[in-house]
């Protein structure tokens, strides 16, 4: 009864201009970074009349913008409000101290992620300047069967939920040497992840990257997010990252699952 209650006062307070704004947001993320008009309306499902008004108003507020072309992307107020969202997280907050002291002593470019999708969503990213990858910072997204973080955090998931978010994952998508090219060929790797407790990812991302990751624990005991320390990989073996490194990225989680945890 309570569900069809909340589900009916979800309707009446429902705002559609409002939430049809924040579907077209939504379209645009780290691969989809400019749409057609046309596009926003095939995607959105809002009729093209509609879809103009919608993009016009996000446009006069900063959140769109539009090329002399007709191409439209996100503005800087929807890059104000992530970050704004992402450094008022009380998991960042309390993360951000001893993140910045575990790459100060290791050297070493240090993260926090958390899943969203089969993505890993990155909150705080402290780089060494030697580290060559992609154009990762904070408010990216990688795959996360590919990434230590994302595989750690997959790890964890029910059994039935994985394998629903994994059946629907492209592993043509992955670039790295290493990498698994099917769930079938990632579940061995995922079930030694819980038994270890930590994820390795050894030039998976891509060649020459390789990291080790650990959980952030919240009050049920369950990961609220996962940190990692990122390395080269002409500098340091797998055996490197099971090591003094690894050591470090688990007393520093475990401060962080303390701080988290008296919140």
């Amino acid at each position: 009864m309570k569900a069809d209650v909340d589900t009916k006062a979800g309707n009446r307070y429902r705002i559609e201009a409002l939430a049809k704004g924040l579907d077209v947001l939504r379209l645009f993320d780290e691969t989809v970074t400019e749409l057609k008009l046309r596009e926003i309306s095939d995607r959105t499902g809002i009729p093209m009349p509609t879809a103009f008004r919608v993009v016009a108003t996000l446009e006069e507020g900063g959140f769109l913008e539009r090329s002399e072309d007709g191409t439209i992307r996100p503005g800087v107020a929807v890059l104000t409000l992530g970050s704004a969202a992402l450094r008022g997280s009380g998991l960042v907050q309390v993360s951000e101290q001893p993140l910045r002291r575990l790459a100060e002593t290791t050297g070493e470019t240090v993260n926090m992620g958390v899943l969203l999708g089969d993505e890993v969503l990155y909150l705080v990213r402290l780089r060494n300047s030697d580290l060559v990858t992609a154009n990762v910072q904070v408010g990216s997204t990688l795959p996360a069967p590919v990434t230590s973080m994302g595989k750690l955090l997959l790890a964890y998931l029910p059994e039935q939920e994985r394998r629903d978010l994994l059946g629907g994952y492209d592993f043509s998508r992955a670039v790295g040497p290493n990498a698994a090219r099917s769930a079938a060929d990632l579940e061995p790797g995922l079930a030694a992840i819980r038994d270890d407790g930590y994820a390795l990812q050894d030039q998976e991302v891509a060649a020459g990257l390789r990291s080790v990751s650990v959980p952030v624990l919240g009050r049920d005991g369950a990961p609220a997010a996962a940190i990692n320390i990122a390395v080269a990989a002409n500098r340091h073996t797998v055996a490197d990252l099971r090591g003094p490194l690894l050591d470090a990225l688990r007393a520093t989680a475990e401060d962080i699952s303390v701080r988290l945890r008296a919140l």
